[in-house]
């Protein structure tokens, strides 16, 4: 069932993305070669219980962590450790802060040292995409208004939109009704009414869409061992613009 927030619910859930996008901007200003991936989930935990929040991942299904990070290939969902970064890397983190019962969910991927002109792009395109797609995040607009538009943006470029994993409805459940996908006609799934609050995250690959799971049952990979980036911030539908709840300050 998709939930419709009341004002007082969206303080709360903005409350929650500043936090979350703060532990997310703490991780990855800290992405450079040599620096661990714990120390990037050490930092994010230590802004998101600062803040009187909880990691929404840590212990989530059984996650380990505070925060996902996966690096190069890997789509999503990978666990920090003792890897160390290197020179050239590109580094996808995606964390969730909950803040009074409420969550905040958010993502980006950071460069560390000097990339690739080509790693470069995939991460431009993808955070793009995110835009392009929110462009359709109105009232009376469809669920796949959104995901249309992050498709055609990101496959018009040559690159592949993972269909595996999608956006969702997120408030007092980290995930919750609707899915959002990132591809896909438009004009189906459920009409997008004021008070709704979503997870749009495209995750795009420099080859195919297809992926593969681990056997660590997390870590998603793209099939062909191409880049991966991710970009996700959570928004909420108004009677105009969306807001981005995922916001410093604001």
């Amino acid at each position: 069932m998709i939930t419709i927030k009341s004002t007082h619910e969206l303080k709360i859930m903005q409350k929650a993305g500043q936090i979350t996008k703060a532990a997310l901007l703490a991780a990855g200003e800290l992405v450079a070669p040599g620096v661990t991936t714990r120390e990037l989930d050490e930092a994010a935990r230590r802004v998101i219980e600062k803040a009187g929040a909880k990691p929404s991942f840590l212990g989530y299904g059984g996650f380990p962590a505070t925060i996902c990070c996966s690096i190069n290939d890997e789509v999503i969902h990978g666990f920090p450790g003792d890897r160390k970064i290197q020179e050239g890397d590109i580094v996808s983190i995606d964390v969730g802060a909950c803040y009074d019962g409420y969550h905040g969910d958010c993502a980006a991927t950071f460069g560390a040292g000097k990339i690739s002109e080509e790693a470069q792009r995939l991460i431009d395109v993808t955070r793009q995409s995110f835009y392009e797609g929110i462009k359709f995040a109105r009232k009376g607009q469809r669920i796949s208004d959104i995901s249309h538009a992050i498709g055609a943006y990101c496959e018009s470029r040559g690159y592949g939109v993972v269909r595996d994993y999608v956006g969702h409805g997120v408030g007092t459940k980290l995930h919750e009704a609707p899915e959002v996908p990132n591809f896909g006609e438009p004009g189906h799934g459920p009409r997008l009414m004021p008070g709704m609050t979503i997870a749009v995250e495209p995750m795009v690959n420099i080859g195919t869409w297809k992926v593969k799971v681990l056997p660590d049952g997390w870590t998603v990979k793209t099939a062909d061992g191409s880049l991966s980036a991710h970009y996700e911030n959570t928004i909420v539908i108004t009677e105009g613009d969306p807001i981005i709840l995922t916001a410093v300050g604001g």
